[in-house]
């Protein structure tokens, strides 16, 4: 099993671009169904969502199939090359798996530690599923990193890290009861910041988003108005407490756009990286807290301490993962050797039977030394094999085990091949 993960996200691109790469239901099965047939990839499955577009697959060599995963990404981008390509990420094999179970506990997240991504994780695997390109390795790996998840909400409030942190920058701005509140951008972390305020008591709600609908849907969702980023600056001047979350890759609003308020306006900058430019601070009555500042206040918070916690949690998750996998690798051979030690005991009562004439208990009694003492032979090897298949080199050992006792390589493949397969 080798998985490599070729992706783009809220953390790697600007939102044009991942506008560009956005996908429907039927754009996704399309994705998966060309991924499928690259030369190279034995299983596959895509991760959709608003902030990311992913594509998972189990694959027989690296490089060729990095090249493939990326010319699809980048046609599903509608540009060129060299725009595309600086903003992919690449995980491999131990990366691929710890970057999968840090997606599902909501540590990649844009509003750190929700719990979408996990019905957005089960609905990968369902799809890979359903299009049979999900099998053991891909299947095996979801299905763990999805139990990653919810012990992560189980045993922590992780739930609570991006809502505190919209809860601290309000109180650093004085809070947005009976104000007009502009939010920028209408993603996951967007759509808390306006949750948050309207809950806060905001008195009217804007949201400004370079996507008409997407601004409209969470617009309505609490009886707020909708505004085209073009319309962001008279926006602004109208307000009482900005809130940026689009992560545009670029400064949205500047020192001109703000100008100085003697009316006092907050500005919280939610964006990484960020959405206003810093110079705006030193407006006359304008305060604006970003994501520096907020990190600083929830540093020693119970916030924290719970990202702190599902950070660990994904560790020992992932440690445990490739330990089990690592050995699984071993169990082959280890299989191979012990079948071969049958087969010689066999063969030898076999001959033995044809030379003397055994009472069934005297028979009986040869086999069983004879059995004993192949486990004996056969016990510090294969106990070794297991142990050394924890440290690098793990492979190796399985494939010295396997020459020195000239196993037979196709007994060895068929302990894992797939029934049907054959």
């Amino acid at each position: 099993m080798s998985v490599l993960v070729v992706g783009i996200s809220h953390n790697s691109a600007p939102v044009t671009l991942l506008e560009q790469v956005a996908l429907d239901p039927p754009g996704v099965a399309k994705l998966l169904a060309e991924v499928s047939a690259c030369e190279h990839v034995n299983e596959a499955t895509v991760v959709s969502t608003c902030n990311r577009l992913e594509i998972y697959t189990d694959v027989e060599r690296f490089h060729g199939s990095v090249e493939e995963l990326s010319r699809l990404l980048v046609e599903r981008a509608g540009t060129r090359v060299e725009q595309l390509l600086p903003h992919l990420y690449v995980h491999y094999d131990d990366g691929a798996v710890s970057h999968l179970f840090q997606v599902a506990a909501g540590l990649d997240s844009m509003a750190l530690g929700e719990s979408q991504i996990l019905g957005q994780a089960r609905e990968a695997l369902r799809l890979g599923q359903e299009q049979g390109a999900v099998g053991p390795a891909l299947n095996v790996l979801f299905q763990q990193a999805l139990r990653v998840g919810k012990r992560s909400h189980a045993e922590t409030d992780i739930d609570r890290a991006a809502p505190s942190l919209v809860t601290a920058a309000l109180a650093d701005v004085g809070g947005a009861e009976g104000k007009r509140v502009v939010i920028v951008g209408a993603g996951a972390m967007a759509g808390l910041a306006t949750a948050t305020a309207s809950r806060a008591g905001a008195a009217e709600m804007v949201i400004v988003n370079r996507t008409p609908a997407r601004a409209e849907r969470l617009a309505a969702e609490y009886a707020g108005r909708a505004a085209p980023l073009s319309a962001l600056a008279t926006e602004i001047a109208d307000a009482n407490l900005v809130i940026t979350c689009a992560g545009a890759r670029r400064v949205l609003v500047d020192v001109d756009m703000v100008g100085p308020r003697p009316d006092g306006l907050g500005v919280i900058d939610l964006a990484l990286p960020h959405d206003v430019d810093p110079e705006v601070a030193q407006l006359p009555g304008v305060t604006l807290v970003g994501l520096k500042e907020l990190a600083e206040e929830l540093a020693n918070s119970e916030a924290a301490q719970d990202v702190a916690a599902v950070r660990e949690i994904v560790t020992q998750e992932v440690g445990a993962f490739l330990s089990a996998r690592r050995q699984a690798s071993v169990t082959p051979t280890v299989v191979a050797l012990r079948s071969m030690a049958t087969s010689v005991v066999d063969s030898e009562m076999a001959r033995l039977d044809g030379r003397l004439v055994l009472d069934p208990a005297a028979r009986a009694e040869v086999l069983h030394t004879v059995r004993r003492v192949a486990d004996k032979l056969l016990h510090e090897p294969t106990v070794r094999v297991k142990e050394l298949a924890n440290e690098s080199g793990a492979v190796s050992y399985a494939a010295a085990l396997a020459e020195l006792f000239a196993l037979d390589p196709e007994a060895v493949s068929a302990v894992t091949r797939p029934e049907g397969l054959a």
